[in-house]
């Protein structure tokens, strides 16, 4: 058995007194008593693949804050970067060598990169592209499906929750469920929702909205219900689909991008997106988001009568790109060693975490490969879309779980609609663990 991390005595106390200067003592709902039963797990420090609470416990991180943690916690070559950078300035809001660097870097990977702009967050990266698109197409709706995340600015904020499953509406014309409150009605008429993984209603949509639409947005991965795969040949129809009704196909790889291959999911799949969003594993750790696409459609960001604006005092900011430029060598040098690590124990995990449901005669299935997975327990062979998981995915046993591990000292969001993630700090050893704590964790699930 492994040693007992129950005692987070000091992380109760420490999160008393952050709900005293901070909404519900955190900076994320995602991070406080929504989410954790009992108030967070308090972090102190972190390295390579462990973190350590504020009481002294001891955990294997598969969170890997939400996956920007690609090489784990103060990798060597992060720590001495940044260390040096520091030291002669972190920020000039100024044009830097630090920023051609990290360009150069980003376009040589990204196969549709001719040119990239640098933002601070993913949710900015999205907000810019789809501003990018209604400027190049002269419209001003856009598509996005059901479940897909892209941040929380007020026009994305649409059916991105889970809810029960008779609150859905139909395929065809899906429930407009609002995010968040404070979303004037106007601003979400510019939105078309569609079920994802479902092309024959999407199809149906489009032929009454098509002309109308700027893009269509998707993640290739539907990362924010877990890890649900896109059925073959989906995303390359979307793309068809998009550009038949004279839209943009917008991918978001703020989840995915340098996650699955050094050019992302548009590489591991042989997509061609107008326009892409990057964030997540491209900062290492650093806050960063990323527009790339065609010049023609970037290069409307240049000065002038007409054009798109955006500003950012932090854009390009000297220390992330340095990170940036470290963290992209790290991930396409030795032969491509970084990849082929996170994918061989992530294989392992995932095959792992099956053979223990199944020995335990537990009904659970474990969604995606490499680098990234999720697990959910259910009797359906699969989850293919939002509405499966609404349906189908028990997310209060998954919570139960998870905070089994987590006495057992496995670090991991109990919400099931994120997902497990593989760095290049994770062994076979921090696998092995994880599988020993499922087990026992599995008892209790009985």
């Amino acid at each position: 058995m492994r040693v007992s991390t129950k005692d987070r005595t000091k992380s109760h106390e420490w999160h008393k007194r952050a709900q005293r200067s901070l909404i519900e003592g955190v900076n994320s709902p995602s991070r406080g008593d929504a989410v954790y039963a009992g108030g967070p797990v308090v972090i102190d420090r972190g390295h390579g693949s462990h973190v350590w609470d504020i009481d002294g416990n001891e955990y294997i991180d598969f969170m890997m804050s939400f996956g920007a943690l690609i090489h784990g916690h103060a990798h060597s070559k992060i720590v001495e970067v940044v260390s040096q950078t520091i030291a002669e300035g972190s920020h000039f809001a100024a044009a830097t060598p630090a920023e051609f660097e990290a360009a150069e870097r980003f376009c040589r990977m990204v196969p549709t990169a001719e040119a990239v702009r640098f933002t601070n967050t993913g949710s900015e990266a999205t907000m810019l592209a789809l501003r990018l698109a209604r400027a190049h197409t002269g419209r001003t709706k856009f598509l996005k499906f059901e479940g897909h995340y892209h941040g929380w600015y007020d026009a994305y904020c649409l059916g991105a929750h889970g809810h029960p499953f008779d609150q859905l509406g139909l395929r065809q014309n899906p429930a407009r469920i609002a995010d968040s409150a404070g979303i004037p009605s106007a601003v979400l008429d510019d939105v078309i929702l569609a079920p994802w993984n479902d092309l024959e209603a999407l199809e149906s949509i489009l032929r009454h909205f098509g002309r109308e639409l700027a893009a269509i947005i998707t993640e290739p991965i539907m990362a924010n219900m877990g890890c649900i795969l896109p059925h073959d040949g989906y995303l390359d129809k979307i793309c068809e689909l998009a550009h038949g009704y004279g839209a943009l196909f917008i991918l978001d790889e703020v989840v995915t991008g340098f996650r699955y291959a050094p050019g992302g999911c548009q590489e591991r799949f042989g997509l061609r997106p107008d326009l892409s969003t990057f964030g997540k594993a491209l900062g290492a750790g650093f806050p960063i988001g990323a527009v790339t696409g065609p010049r023609a459609i970037l290069e409307r960001m240049r000065w002038g009568d007409g054009m798109v604006l955006h500003y950012g005092t932090f854009n390009g900011h000297r220390l992330t790109m340095r990170v940036i430029a470290a963290n992209l060598d790290l991930l396409t040098g030795n032969d491509g060693a970084a990849y082929k690590h996170i994918y061989a124990v992530g294989d392992a995990a995932i095959a792992g975490l099956r053979d223990i449901f199944r020995r335990r005669q537990i009904a659970a299935i474990v969604q995606g490969f490499g680098p990234m997975f999720q697990i959910y327990f259910t009797d359906r062979d699969a989850i293919q879309d939002y509405r499966d998981y609404c349906r189908y995915a028990d997310t209060a046993k998954y919570s139960r779980f998870v905070h089994g591990l987590m006495d057992r000292g496995i670090y991991m969001t109990p919400s099931n609609g994120l997902h497990w993630i593989i760095s290049t700090a994770h062994t076979m050893a921090d696998v092995n663990a994880l599988l020993a704590a499922t087990d026992e964790a599995c008892v209790d699930l009985r």
